[in-house]
């Protein structure tokens, strides 16, 4: 799964993003992008996968993780696709295919990558995740809208301040 369909999943679809955003009697998005037949309770797997990118501390997020991997057996593999090897991986059931491939990118994102790159906008009235994939790595909100609305309140903060009041 990429990671950018991965946070759509979760911004979309769990329950605290929603609230955050007040998108709580919003319907829900096609949930075509992800390639879901018979989709599963997608609100479910964004939120369970949504406590991970929430989570601050580490050895949770880790353990999270763990307990979501091996919930959904998911076990890797290797096949042939022409005289190439792939990287394949299986679950015994096609129900946890989404929720096991959610979890194998941000396993391949904690573990192959710096895990505070993974996060949740630290904007107000916001709980977007994000996969943090800038050169600096220094990203603390969801999208451009939400640091500009942030910086946009300091400013007016800092004059009201000045002013006095």
């Amino acid at each position: 799964m990429p990671a950018d369909l991965l946070v759509w999943l979760v911004n979309e679809w769990a329950a605290v993003p929603r609230a955050a955003a007040g998108e709580e009697d919003t319907p829900y998005p096609d949930p075509a992008p992800l390639g879901t037949a018979g989709a599963p309770d997608l609100a479910g797997v964004a939120g369970r996968l949504h406590r991970i990118f929430a989570t601050p501390d580490l050895t949770e997020r880790v353990s999270l993780l763990a307990t979501l991997l091996a919930g959904t057996g998911v076990r890797p593999d290797l096949t042939l696709a022409g005289d190439s090897p792939r990287e394949t991986w299986h679950v015994d059931d096609p129900r946890d295919a989404l929720l096991a491939a959610a979890a194998l990118t941000l396993r391949h994102q904690l573990g192959g990558h710096d895990p505070a790159r993974v996060g949740v906008c630290t904007g107000q009235r916001c709980a977007d995740a994000y996969i943090d994939a800038s050169p600096a790595g220094q990203r603390r909100f969801c999208s451009v809208t939400c640091q500009n609305r942030a910086r946009v309140a300091a400013w007016r903060h800092r004059k009201l301040a000045e002013c006095g009041g």
